[in-house]
């Protein structure tokens, strides 16, 4: 019988997934791959992954729908949500539904095998410490403010926040 840890990558840009494919691979695991939320709930009921990854937003049935069905299925499943624009509110909905964590993109596979904990492959300790989630918070919106062009209101819908909440979280000092 193999050892080895499982993990499901669900993502419907296949570059992300190919590449995290390759590179949990090349760390000892063993990797199933889907597209969408068909391949993936058929891969949850023949393969029972101990990990899975989802995007949050896929065309059809997204992430948080996915995430729900996995829970049903096979409840000992550690999940992360990847996401490009994420926000606390659906990073909170996402943990109370049963997400292990959350991580926004781009991600590489050690970013998102710190988020299940160390306990997945052995690694060495990041030499640096992981932002608070305050900060993270910040140079997301920074990100995505710059992405707008400096637009408010665009990287408030980006966002999905208010507009007047974005205005008062940059007028906050950075952490």
């Amino acid at each position: 019988m193999n050892d080895s840890k499982t993990i499901l990558i669900v993502d419907d840009d296949d570059v992300l997934r190919l590449r995290l494919e390759k590179a949990f691979n090349n760390r000892g695991l063993t990797v199933y791959t889907a597209c969408d939320f068909d391949g993936a709930i058929e891969l949850v009921r023949t393969k029972r992954p101990d990990m899975a990854v989802l995007d949050l937003k896929m065309p059809g049935r997204g992430g948080m729908e996915l995430l729900k069905e996995i829970k049903d299925l096979s409840p000992s499943t550690q999940v992360i949500m990847l996401t490009g624009y994420g926000s606390i509110t659906n990073a909170v909905e996402a943990v109370k539904l049963g997400a292990l964590n959350y991580v926004t993109k781009p991600a590489d596979a050690d970013q998102v095998l710190s988020a299940f904990g160390t306990t997945a492959v052995d690694q060495e300790p990041p030499e640096f410490p992981p932002p608070s989630l305050a900060s993270a918070e910040w140079e997301h919106i920074q990100r995505v403010l710059a992405d707008c062009g400096g637009n408010i209101s665009e990287a408030a819908r980006r966002l999905d926040i208010p507009r007047r909440t974005l205005q008062r979280k940059l007028k906050k000092n950075a952490p």
